[in-house]
């Protein structure tokens, strides 16, 4: 009986913390930082997303680009906000996992810095290839970069990035070189390839798929471990023998210190949200899953996944000033 009085009254004292912080959420519009060039998949997937969030908040929600340094810059624009849920950042692989294993003088902890609010989204790559660059399946193109060691370019939406990653561990499975082209996002480097001025890229599906509908630019695999509805033609890069694990995920997270309550209604307005058929047709275009988690399952998340990211850069050695 005394345990029970006790937990009771523990349980109470909570509640004049966690009332008052949701009561006062949001006061203002909710200001998402989207750390990388509008265009990208990032960008149209929470532009997607925002209305919906916003009518359900009651709030507008503005969407903010800030990119630069793989993401780096606009996440650190979010750590140092204010705890109160009106300014959110969308994280990825590249943004709170990857950053802190290849930067040793990053400006910002994602461990300890920020409040995983939810994933909203995840979605595969694929390796495509310029038009006109004349290999027509992954044997072919092997072949081709093999006859021109570091000819053959690849282009990628930063250093270090997912899609960077990606090819560089195809390039050490298949023991192949190759050059690299960065660039400041997705959008530009997907530019570049159809425009001719790169050879190769891994890039999400959905934009791939629709970049090569006119039979110019090829995909060559899809970097999961199963098909995809969009492409059930595509073999995967296990299928052809490369099992390169080439997928990215997005979500939501807030600043360290965001109030539990605050960041559980966030996360139940994304789910409900990601509901609603306009978003829904958006994601299809763009081969992304819609995703959701609690903050707890997403804190969950983000422990594996560094995990997995952390043997990749373990491999290939990458460090960046």
């Amino acid at each position: 009986m005394t345990i029970s009085r006790r937990l009771l009254l523990g349980a109470a004292a909570t509640l004049p913390l966690a009332a008052p912080a949701l009561a006062a959420f949001p006061e203002q519009p909710v200001r998402v930082v989207v750390p990388w060039n509008p265009g990208g998949l990032a960008d149209i997937l929470m532009r997607a997303l925002g209305p919906g969030m916003g009518r359900l908040l009651g709030q507008p929600v503005v969407i903010e680009n800030r990119a630069g340094a793989n993401g780096a810059v606009g996440t650190q624009v979010v750590a140092r906000s204010p705890a109160d849920g009106h300014t959110l950042i969308l994280g990825n692989a590249e943004t709170h996992v990857i950053n802190p294993l290849i930067y040793p003088k990053l400006t910002y902890n994602p461990a300890t810095e920020f409040t995983p609010v939810t994933t909203f989204a995840s979605g595969p790559f694929v390796l495509i290839t310029r038009p006109g660059l004349g290999a027509e399946t992954l044997e072919a193109f092997l072949a081709m970069v093999r006859r021109q060691p570091g000819k053959i370019t690849f282009a990628s939406w930063g250093i270090g990035s997912t899609s960077h990653l990606a090819m560089e561990a195809l390039i050490k499975q298949a023991k192949l070189e190759m050059l690299h082209v960065p660039f400041t996002g997705a959008a530009p480097a997907a530019t570049a390839l159809i425009a001719g001025q790169v050879d190769c890229m891994f890039l999400n599906a959905g934009p791939a798929e629709a970049a090569a509908k006119d039979g110019k630019s090829k995909i060559l695999g899809v970097g999961s471990r199963t098909r995809i509805p969009q492409l059930p033609n595509t073999p995967t890069m296990v299928e052809l023998g490369l099992p390169v694990d080439a997928a990215n995920w997005f979500g939501l997270l807030g600043p360290a210190g965001l109030p539990a309550p605050v960041a559980a209604r966030i996360a139940a307005v994304v789910g409900d949200a990601l509901k609603a058929d306009q978003v829904q047709e958006v994601f299809r275009a763009q081969a992304a899953l819609p995703v959701t988690q609690t903050p707890a399952e997403m804190q969950s998340f983000l422990a594996v996944d560094r995990e997995r990211w952390g043997g990749v850069v373990k491999d290939l050695d990458i460090r960046l000033e």
